[in-house]
């Protein structure tokens, strides 16, 4: 059932431009006649003239529209300059009413070049159909029509200008929830490392659960990989590192490693370098981004460490890709676990609460309970002081001056952090980077 429908009258033929508003009603009346059609929502996407105002050409087209709405069709009129300007704004009402399916009317010309805009703005999350509006100019009627041209694709100097424009009206935008906060860690030096972990404040991303600076993309989630490229461009700006060199573990809950310059595998949890100018990052929203630092070697790393990758000891795996790899010893390898889920608020199965109880009974609260609270900080504390780091080495939520403290409950703060224990599935995410600097 489609939810929604957008009509594209974004580029129409010059003769047609003076008499939009007929143009738009015979749309709308096309539509009225087209049984298959039954949405909720209808939205005119239309170019905004140059000098005009918005309110205006609102205006203007609201004769057309005398007669099609109704409280059971709502019709919006979204003006913009830019077809990229035009089609956010839409997304952005689509998202606000949880709207996932979608008929796009438009001239067959438009097709290719929507079909670009959609597959960079929206993910796997919406589902598009699209029908033809086929524009006879001497006679000023409109036909809708399945017709297809499959197999068309666009020349690769279009796609390129449609990349750039979207880019360009994204970094535009205004950051969301504040400036673009990064918290540091005093055990890591600054004169050797880049480093920090993010929140969620300072980006672009919208809804609720995403909002603002997300750093992860998914066919599951509503945020295309174009805004979290524009939130990691921000990041880059304010941290200080170059987006292009930049390099996220590719999560798998588990405990390989990859090692920067060397094959890289399908999947990995932790990441080293001993590579100036290269960023290395790892997620977290409720798991642990683990960063990892050796001043004397001047190597560093990242883990991402949830509760099966603690389990199977992803940060011991880290450090000892950097023994292994440049030479580090372990009591100089510094390590610092960033915001992530406390004991306070996550619990588990009882199945897996045993294996932390196992590794120390203090990892462990309300054990008999089918779903005991887990710390899953104080287990990766253990098992790398189990490894040979030096307990001062280790950074996390029992150092003595709190001010100091970057290791806060991701759900316990929801104007600071992500969580997907909080948030559910459309939840967004943040990260711990750090690399050598130049």
């Amino acid at each position: 059932m489609v939810e929604a429908v957008l009509i594209d009258l974004f580029s129409l033929p010059a003769n047609l431009q003076n008499n939009i508003r007929g143009l738009l009603r015979n749309t709308l009346e096309a539509i009225e006649k087209c049984s298959a059609i039954h949405a909720p929502c209808v939205y005119v996407m239309c170019c905004q003239r140059q000098g005009s105002e918005r309110k205006g050409e609102r205006e203007f087209l609201l004769p057309a529209l005398r007669g099609f709405q109704s409280p059971k069709r709502r019709l919006e009129v979204v003006c913009a300059q830019t077809t990229a300007a035009a089609l956010y704004t839409i997304k952005q009402r689509l998202d606000e009413k949880d709207l996932s399916i979608i008929k796009v009317i438009l001239p067959t010309l438009r097709k290719y070049l929507m079909k670009v805009y959609i597959d960079h703005l929206f993910t796997a999350v919406y589902q598009f159909e699209f029908e033809d509006l086929q524009v006879i100019s001497d006679s000023e009627s409109l036909q809708i029509s399945e017709h297809q041209h499959e197999g068309q694709i666009l020349p690769s100097q279009d796609v390129a200008l449609i990349r750039s424009e979207i880019q360009t009206y994204l970094e535009s935008l205004p950051s969301l929830k504040g400036e673009l906060t990064i918290l540091r860690s005093s055990l890591i030096p600054d004169d050797i490392f880049l480093h920090g972990f993010t929140t969620r404040t300072g980006g672009i991303s919208y809804i609720p659960t995403l909002s603002s600076c997300n750093l992860f993309s998914s066919s599951k989630r509503r945020d295309p990989q174009v805004v979290v490229k524009e939130n990691l461009r921000r990041l880059a700006n304010a941290a200080g590192f170059n987006p292009e060199a930049f390099h996220r573990v590719k999560v798998d809950h588990a405990n390989a490693v990859c090692i920067m310059g060397k094959t890289e595998p399908d999947n990995y949890d932790g990441i080293v370098t001993d590579q100036k100018g290269v960023t290395l990052a790892a997620p977290g929203a409720d798991c642990i981004p683990v960063l990892f630092a050796d001043p004397v070697r001047r190597a560093c790393g990242a883990a991402h460490s949830g509760w099966k990758g603690t389990l199977l000891e992803v940060s011991m795996a880290t450090v000892n890709a950097m023994v292994s790899e440049y030479g580090c010893k372990v009591k100089d390898i510094l390590v610092v676990l960033g915001p992530s889920v406390g004991p306070c608020c996550y619990r588990l199965p009882h199945e897996a609460a045993k294996e932390f109880h196992r590794i120390d009974p203090k990892c462990v609260r309300l054990f008999d309970s089918a779903s005991p609270y887990i710390d899953i900080r104080r287990a990766t504390r253990i098992l790398l002081e189990r490894g040979g780091i030096l307990p001062e080495n280790i950074q996390d939520d029992s150092i003595t001056d709190q001010n100091q403290n970057i290791t806060f409950c991701t759900a316990c703060h929801p104007d600071k952090f992500y969580s997907h224990f909080r948030d559910g599935t459309n939840f967004g995410t943040q990260i711990g980077f750090i690399s050598i600097r130049d």
